[in-house]
Parts: structure tokens; sequence; C-alpha cells
């Protein structure tokens, strides 16, 4: 397929509080964009703060999808975003305008860039189960330790309170004695339908530390313990996918006495750290990424925009001004 029927795309991605979303802003202004978030906590509804969402008054006018969309006992996982995300790219092709992925979910991003179909997978719901009522009786850990018996790759990028991917990798050795993370890499093989430019925004790493430290601070102070305790009265509880999202979980242990504020607050600084520095792993192994480093750019916005339009318009995604004269 050549390039120029190819439907454009842009990813903007990168770990958390590096800076995507105000980046994505700028650029969707500058070249007719939409924003679809790649995010899987800013979906859901009455849970703005823990996720760091955007709010309408900062979109710029900007058209946004995938915000605020679901209620939190609703399930979201890669099946959905996909489904959700080629309808979204339907209307902004239909617009004239140019998409632009933003967000930090780097599984969800490669699943529609690659066009990998996850619907026909098999299941097996009494090993599920089984899976399940161990992570109960056990732990968490007990369920990972199995998946890095069998699968380390998995193991390393899957977090071991990520249950439901842990289960997931499981029982797919489980029914085809092959591992995910082997069917992934082969996965990744495939040619994207779309003409792309693959975008990773970094920082370095002390600076990247600091911000997440401060961004947590002010989901504090913003009111994030009263944000858990309304979805609570809700009958939000741990169960819920949405509830597992870093920040939530915590604070809900800090409302069940289980932890202090202190110990709660200190929890999520450290889990989004590791969180941040899986999803650099992640980046690090897909394919025709760009990275945009924001120290070797003296953080200065400007000259990221010029560059990035610059390798958008040698790409074809967008046309230039000098060509159209």
């Amino acid at each position: 397929m050549k390039v120029k029927q190819m439907k454009p795309m842009v990813i903007l991605t990168g770990p958390t509080a590096v800076g995507k979303t105000a980046l994505s802003i700028e650029l969707a202004k500058k070249i007719n964009g939409a924003i679809i978030s790649a995010d899987s906590m800013q979906i859901y509804k009455h849970m703005d703060i823990g996720s760091a969402k955007i709010m309408p008054q900062e979109m710029k006018g900007i058209s946004h999808y995938m915000i605020d969309e679901l209620e939190p006992e609703e399930e979201f996982h890669v099946v959905r975003f996909v489904e959700l995300a080629k309808k979204y790219l339907e209307e902004i092709y239909a617009a004239g305008k140019i998409p632009i992925i933003a967000g930090g979910t780097g599984f969800y991003i490669q699943a529609l860039l690659y066009d990998i179909d996850f619907t026909d997978q098999e299941s097996d719901e009494a090993y599920r189960r089984e899976l399940e009522t161990l992570a109960k009786e056990q732990g968490a850990e007990r369920l990972h330790e199995m998946l890095r018996e069998v699968d380390s790759a998995s193991a390393t990028a899957i977090h071991a309170n990520n249950i439901k991917r842990v289960i997931r990798a499981l029982e797919f050795y489980h029914l085809t004695g092959e591992r995910i993370s082997e069917h992934n890499e082969r996965e990744r093989q495939k040619t994207s339908p779309y003409n792309f430019a693959y975008f990773v925004l970094t920082d370095d790493r002390a600076n990247l530390y600091r911000r997440i430290d401060k961004r947590v601070d002010v989901m504090v102070e913003q009111g994030l313990v009263e944000e858990v305790k309304k979805l609570r009265q809700m009958g939000c509880h741990r169960e819920m996918v949405s509830m597992q999202g870093l920040g939530y979980k915590e604070i809900l242990a800090y409302l069940d006495g289980e932890l202090t504020l202190e110990e709660a607050i200190y929890i999520i600084k450290r889990e989004t750290r590791h969180f941040a520095k899986r999803q650099l792993t992640w980046f690090k192994r897909e394919r025709e990424v760009l990275w945009i480093d924001k120290k070797a750019y003296n953080y200065q916005e400007e000259k990221i925009l010029f560059d990035m339009i610059r390798i958008l318009e040698e790409k074809e995604i967008i046309i230039s001004k000098k060509s159209e004269r």
C-alpha cells in the first residue's frame, strides 16, 4: 500500500507525568488534529483527580475522545479500546482532521496501530476462576511467581498487581502451550495499515521522578481522598478494574485502615515511578519509535513542535505549507 493511500495517524506517548497532554494540544492546534486518549483511566467518569484527567477548559477547543465515557463499574480493556478508537478514527477522518493518539498505555497503542485482533482468543472460564481464587487466598505475588516460572518476559512486563493481565497470560499458556510474550512479539511484527509517526516524549529520569512526586502531592491537595470517598459511597470497590488504578487502590487501603495517609502517598509515588520505568521499557521494544528528549531541547516546546512537524511533513502525514504554494 502506498503511503499516500494510507490514512495518517500521529502517536504521542511517553511515561506518566512527562507532559504529553499539553504537547498533544499544541500539536493538534498546529496540524488540525483531534485527540484520542490512550489512557486506561481517563475514560472513567467521576475519576478526575487520580487519573490526572484533562478538563474541558484545558482542551483549548481541540476535540478529545475517550474521556469521561464509561462508569467506574464498567470494564475497559484492549478490545474495547480498539473498538471505540476505530469508530472515532472514522469520525476524525470524515471531518478532515488528523488523529493524535495521546496517552501512556503502550499495549492499547500497539493493538490499534498494528490492527491486532484480540477478540477470537480462546478462554477457559474454570481455569480462570481457579486462578482468581488462588490470588485471593495466596495473594497476587504467588500468581505472579507462577507466571515467572512459565513466561519470565511477561512477568517482567506485567506488574504483579495487574491480576487480570497475569491471569490472561497464564490462561493463554494453559490453553496453547505458548508464552503470550512470544505471541505478542509475533503480533508486533505486523505491518501497520496507517501512515504514522510514533513519538515518545521522554525526560531526564531524576526530573521525571520529581514531576511524579509533585503530581501526587497536587492530587492530594486537590482532594484525591475525597474523590475516592465519593466513589466508595457510589458503591465502587477494589475488585473493579477502575479502582485498581494507581492512586485509587492505595487511598482505598487508607480508608479501610490498612495504611496511614502518609504510607498511602509514599506507595503511590513509588509505584508511579515504577510504572513510568515499565512504560519506558515497553516503548524501547517498539519499532519505528521517534524519541523526543525534552532535556535535549532545553525544555523549549516550540523547538520540539518544530521538529515534530518537520518529521510529519517528511513522512507526508501532513502537507507542508511550501508544497501547497
